[in-house]
């Protein structure tokens, strides 16, 4: 009998006094791909840590774990330092704190392959440049020499994908891999990650919160929950069966709408009423680096002549690929970087215009929600101190106990506790860190909420109570959005209006659920169809229907 490449048999983990993992069992066999499908702060990441012996200090392991005929729990790190990337390569969660700073992406691409294959730097860099080629980053538009901060969001998770499959490792351990990522991107990593299991015999754990994703990909899905696995079986059986409560749970909580009580507004219908938000052809450009010394230097034009209103109340969606613009976007839209060209009203001002003191008053009334949590927080902060910082736009001074009793609101308005307030951000999973970003925005109860990918590193269970939350607030402080997002689903569920973005023009926009009924742009119909469905992947597992062309 052929034994399985991944094998953990009554892993424990403890770190500190606190108990992490209880007698998680799981087997991956050659070819196959497992979900891993929990809560944030369920223990999946923490399970995979433990595979690749990554774990903190102070951590206790109990059980087994073996990766064909290496014991993992008993190698010496040296082993290990030759077990991972060649035979186990792992993708993790947050590509800024994956990523070296200081070392373009060509270079860290290339690192793993010279180490392990004792090849030559130009041999490596060779290799280098097809796998990122292959990952959706061809050299001749995204230079390899470029830095991991020159790059979008969705960039730099392709990077760190392309790291992990360089040298076509056994077994390949994917932490929320598409989390970053457009929808048409997404379906070329997940086809190129289907193609590696394919042809390489590869074994694929997959650790998502997205049930579309996990059902469409994975052979098996094992369900966890608080560090223990509830349940466990194949996909389409284990759908269609839900034995235990909590996977019944995460099915509600992956197709659920927010509940209105204001109806949506529609630009076409605000009569009167003035915007919150004016942009009137904006133009943004960034100067390249110069390729002669004799010519000027060329500039990328990010944001091309886009016009749009935002009125209060009105929520409105921003869908695109990654690098087509939408972040450029959000930034000159909170007074981040200046234009080239059109102009910017917020509030009846334009912000570029205003002296210090009134452009400070007039943050106050537009907060961010950044794509990446843990890089917009300072690591030596506490999270009290972290998500009390826009108070001093309020203009009046407040005592210690008035903003811990806000900081205390907030954390549980975004399902945290109070005693989460001394924490540092590193104590915190991606999804939690990502809540702790919401509550920061939410603090100071603004007018205008500027959400760049805000639910992106949510489990399916928080994610609906925070659309809840910003669907609350909304109707009850008459709060204004943009959504920037690549989850259809959410913009379909959140927003009002849409607009789609492609090489930095608004190509499509109007009421949301119209765009994506009948979309009338070549790339928004690409868009749609390309956006992992629960319902279409299920019926695909039993034979009812084909896999779209969009890979999901």
């Amino acid at each position: 009998m052929t034994l399985p490449l991944l094998q953990i048999d009554g892993l424990d983990l403890e770190i500190g006094e606190t108990p992490i993992l209880k007698d998680v069992s799981l087997t991956i066999d050659r070819g196959e791909t497992l979900g891993l499908v929990g809560e944030s702060g369920s223990g999946k990441s923490m399970t995979a840590l433990t595979i690749m012996q990554l774990l903190p200090n102070g951590s206790r392991t109990g059980g087994a774990v073996r990766v064909g005929d290496a014991d993992i729990l008993s190698c010496t790190e040296q082993q290990m330092c030759d077990l991972r990337g060649d035979t186990i390569g792992m993708v993790f969660q947050e590509p800024m704190t994956a990523l070296n700073p200081v070392k373009t992406i060509g270079e860290q691409v290339a690192e793993g392959i010279r180490w392990h294959l004792k090849i030559s730097r130009a041999e490596a860099e060779e290799q280098a440049h097809s796998v990122l080629d292959r990952v959706g980053l061809p050299p001749s538009r995204f230079s390899p020499n470029r830095f991991p901060h020159q790059l979008s969001g969705g960039q730099r998770q392709r990077v760190v994908i392309a790291m992990a499959v360089a040298l076509n490792p056994q077994l390949l351990i994917a932490d929320e891999p598409t989390t970053a990522l457009d929808v048409t991107i997404q379906a070329q990593i997940l086809d190129l990650l289907r193609d590696l299991v394919d042809e390489n015999k590869m074994a694929l754990m997959l650790i998502s919160h997205d049930l579309a994703v996990v059902a469409d990909m994975a052979d098996r899905i094992a369900i966890m929950r608080r560090g223990e696995i509830v349940e466990h079986g194949e996909t389409a059986h284990l759908f269609r069966t839900m034995q235990h409560p909590y996977t019944k749970q995460l099915l509600e909580a992956s197709s659920h709408v927010p509940v209105h009580e204001k109806p949506p507004v529609f630009s076409d219908d605000v009569g009167d009423a003035k915007p919150i938000v004016r942009v009137d052809n904006l133009i943004r450009e960034y100067i390249l680096p110069r390729q002669s010394l004799f010519r000027p230097a060329p500039k990328f034009r990010a944001v091309n002549q886009v016009t749009f209103d935002i009125y209060p109340g009105q929520s409105i969606g921003l869908v695109g690929e990654s690098g087509c613009g939408k972040s450029t976007l959000a930034r000159t839209l909170l007074a981040l970087d200046a234009p080239n060209g059109g102009g910017i009203q917020i509030m009846g001002s334009n912000p570029f215009e205003l002296p210090h003191e009134e452009l400070k008053l007039l943050r106050r009334n537009m907060q961010v929600v950044f794509q990446d949590p843990y890089g917009s927080f300072n690591p030596r902060h506490k999270v009290a101190r972290l998500i009390a910082e826009p108070l001093h736009l309020l203009g009046r001074d407040l005592s210690q106990r008035q903003r811990g009793e806000m900081v205390a609101q907030v954390l549980a308005d975004v399902g945290l506790s109070s005693d989460d307030a001394d924490k540092y951000p590193h104590e915190f999973s991606g999804g939690q860190r990502q809540r702790l970003a919401i509550a920061r925005a939410l603090i100071t109860e603004p007018k205008l909420i500027v959400a760049d990918e805000p639910v992106s590193a949510l489990d399916v269970s928080i994610r609906a109570q925070v659309l809840d939350l910003f669907a609350e607030l909304r109707d009850r402080l008459g709060l204004s959005y943009l959504f920037i997002s690549h989850d259809l689903s959410v913009v379909r569920a959140v927003t009002d209006e849409v607009l789609v973005m492609y090489e930095g023009e608004i190509v499509e926009r109007g009421p949301t659920h119209s765009v994506f009924d009948s979309p009338q742009h070549a790339y928004t119909q690409r868009l749609i169809s390309a956006a992992p469905n629960l319902s279409r992947a299920l019926a695909r597992r039993e034979g009812d229907a084909p896999r779209s062309d969009g890979g999901s």
